[in-house]
């Protein structure tokens, strides 16, 4: 069986783009999968001066991780239109290690935010940036206003319950071809 990682591109202990994340990885039906959770990386903030000391050891337990699955679910918070600094920091140090961040493999990429654009600006940058660094056959979901249309562990706006399983569904087919 196919296997696949999910998780979000945040730290925060609370964070509503892990609960997607999870919802999502939940909706599969012939994928295991595992979580990860980014605080269990701690990093200097990336630059040419850290590199020189070598890879921190959490960025290469991050990347070789990476290498142990078949397709990846990642839900993107979005600070200030872009990137959360934790998850463009290990996404920088991965980078460096393997260019191929997401080893050609498909990618469910996805956001949510508690506002009505569901994380849109961030989606629409990692998906221009993304399949320069590995992401093949890039599947998104964008969830507006969680806190109104996710409850009780479920998504339970019907139109965007419907469109996410028909995500994972094209996902988790591209994950088993």
């Amino acid at each position: 069986m196919k296997k696949i990682v999910a998780f979000a591109g945040s730290t925060s202990s609370t964070s509503i783009n892990k609960k997607l994340a999870i919802f999502a990885a939940k909706n599969l039906k012939n994928t295991a999968f595992d979580v990860i959770d980014l605080r269990d990386f701690t990093l200097p903030i990336y630059s040419s001066d850290e590199e020189q000391n070598g890879f921190p050891e959490d960025a290469q337990k991050f990347s070789d991780l990476l290498d142990n699955y078949d397709g990846f679910i990642l839900s993107l918070a979005e600070h200030n239109g872009s990137y959360a600094a934790a998850f463009k920091n290990i996404f920088d140090w991965s980078s460096r290690i393997e260019k191929k961040v997401f080893r050609d493999k498909p990618l469910l990429l996805m956001a949510t935010s508690p506002g009505g654009r569901g994380g849109t600006t961030v989606l629409q940058a990692a998906a221009t940036s993304f399949p320069h660094m590995g992401a093949k056959s890039i599947v998104s979901f964008s969830l507006p206003s969680f806190y109104d249309n996710f409850k009780d562990g479920t998504i339970v706006n019907d139109e965007l319950s419907t469109l996410l399983k028909e995500r994972v569904n094209e996902f988790e087919n591209a994950v088993n071809q």
